[in-house]
Order: C-alpha cells, then structure tokens, then sequence
C-alpha cells in the first residue's frame, strides 16, 4: 500500500469486498492445485512451451472476449508496459517455475516461493512502501512456517532447479511491483489479456531458444492439465491476482504464497496418499497464522 494510504488518502481502498474476497480464494486455492498440474503437464509439454501455450490461448480468449464487450484496444505504451510485466511475471516467473518442477520437488519449489512477499515488501522500499506491523508479523510467521513445511520433507534439488526457481522469485517480484507502480496496463481485463498475450510470445521464443521438443500425441492427463491451467490458473487465478495488486496492499495480495504450500499438502496426501506427519501440520497452522495477521494489518490500515 501506498504512502497516501497509510495518510487515509486513497478512497480506492476500503475495507475488504467481496470481490477480494474471492479473489484471495482464487489465488490461495487454485494457484495451490497449479503446482501438482504443472507436474501433469510436464508429462507431454516441455516448460517453457507448456507456459506460453497456456499464456498465449488464455490471454487470446480474454482479449477477444474484451473486444466483444466493446473495450478498447491498449495503446503503444500499454503494450510496451505489458512486454515488460509479462517478459518478468510470465517468462521469468512462470517460466521459472515449471523449469524448476523438472528437477525439483514441487513442495521445495512452493516453498522457495514464500520469499516472494519480503522481496516485494523490500522493493516497495523504493516507493517509500513500508508494510504496517502486522502486516510485517504476518511476512515473517509465514515464512516460518513455510521453513517449518520444508524440515519435515526431507527436499533435495538440483543447483539449476534452484537457480530456475530462484530467477522465478525475483523476477514475479519486479514484475509485481514495476506493475502496482510504474508501468500500468489498458484497464481492466484487456490489461490482463495484453500481459498474458506479452508473456506468451517471450515464453515461446524461450522455448524455441531451448529447442524444447513437446511429445506427440500428448499424454491425456497432460491435455487435461494443461486446460486446467489455462481456464483456472490463467483465466481465473491470475486475474484474480492482478486485482490484489490493484486493489489490496502487497502483503495482501501475496498471501497465497503461505497459502499455497498448505494446499500443496492437502493434495499430496488426497492425490498422491503421501503421509503427513504431526508436526507438518503444525507448520501448516503457523502459515495459516501468518495469513490471519497479514489480513488483520490490512484490515486495519484501512479502516
């Protein structure tokens, strides 16, 4: 949240809605379940192509969608801000990811993401951004708890896995905050649509650049993951987020990823009949903490 904010000077943010509301349950559920879909689709699809297919057929159908409904076509400096956020968030953040998912577990992966929100929260430094005390207690105890998840996993990753996710925080960072301060988007969805459509060409000319070889005739359960990524993660899960950015502080808007690895769990033992021992759960309750102050601080902050 802006500095005029913590003033009281930014009407644009009241008290949490209902469409926030539903827009943190998009992020916090569905981007939980993305991680084992991802798994799935790597099956047939190759990182950076499963990505930019996905981004690409997504961002494709929102836009024509959006033109349908009478929008307007984004400007020059709109398409320019969409290459930059989606080169960042798209190509490096989910590019990143499912490249990480090759070689790394996804329960390492989700939790390496938890860092995502101090790596925001430091970048809004820049913009004298300063997260309110509760807000920077919920930061820390989810990313406690998230550290806790990962003592009880037993992870191990390769160093180009962990270089992949690495990049993939930090570049979702920059694109997150360059997004909230510094390049917006056409309004609305058609903002959405410009970046997915953005992101997806960088992510197919990754994969090209790769020489990524996706398999034919693709596995069903791959097919089906992948359109679940399309339709939930992209069209719905994304969107979603990019309202918390517009609407919500930072901190708010990147709960999920205390969130994520619970989900994460939950999955693995109803999918997969992993077991969970007691003190994961423990873990899990202090990254449900975590979220219960961050929602606390914001509410707060605006009240």
């Amino acid at each position: 949240m802006s500095s005029h904010a913590l003033a009281g000077h930014e009407p644009r943010r009241p008290s949490l809605s209902t469409l926030l509301w539903l827009c943190l349950a998009a992020t916090w559920l569905v981007w939980g379940s993305t991680y084992l879909a991802i798994k799935f689709a790597l099956l047939s699809f190759p990182p950076f192509f499963q990505m930019g297919t996905r981004f690409l057929f997504a961002g494709a159908l929102l836009m024509a969608w959006m033109r349908w409904r009478g929008a307007a076509w984004p400007t020059l400096v709109q398409w320019r801000n969409a290459l930059v956020v989606g080169a960042l968030m798209l190509g490096g953040g989910m590019g990143g990811t499912a490249v990480a998912e090759v070689s790394v577990g996804s329960g390492l992966v989700v939790a390496f993401i938890a860092v995502v929100p101090l790596m925001i929260a430091a970048l809004n430094l820049f913009w004298r951004v300063v997260p309110g005390r509760l807000e920077l207690a919920g930061i820390v105890v989810g990313l406690v708890g998230v550290l806790m998840l990962t003592q009880g996993a037993g992870f191990q990753a390769s160093p180009a896995g962990l270089a992949a996710i690495a990049t993939a925080c930090i570049t979702w960072s920059v694109g997150s905050v360059l997004s909230q301060r510094s390049l917006p988007l056409a309004p609305g969805a058609t903002g959405f649509a410009s970046e997915m459509l953005c992101g997806g060409v960088v992510l197919l000319i990754l994969s090209l650049a790769a020489g990524e070889q996706p398999q034919w005739p693709p596995q069903p359960v791959a097919v089906a993951a992948w359109f679940y990524l399309v339709v939930f993660g992209s069209l719905i899960a994304f969107n979603a987020y990019m309202v918390l950015l517009a609407q919500a502080s930072a901190g708010l808007a990147s709960s999920y990823t205390f969130v994520n690895p619970v989900i994460a769990m939950l999955l693995g033992v109803a999918v997969l009949g992993e077991v969970v021992s007691g003190f994961e759960w423990m873990a899990a309750g202090v990254v449900l903490a975590g979220v219960v102050l961050m929602l606390r601080g914001s509410a707060l902050k605006r009240a």
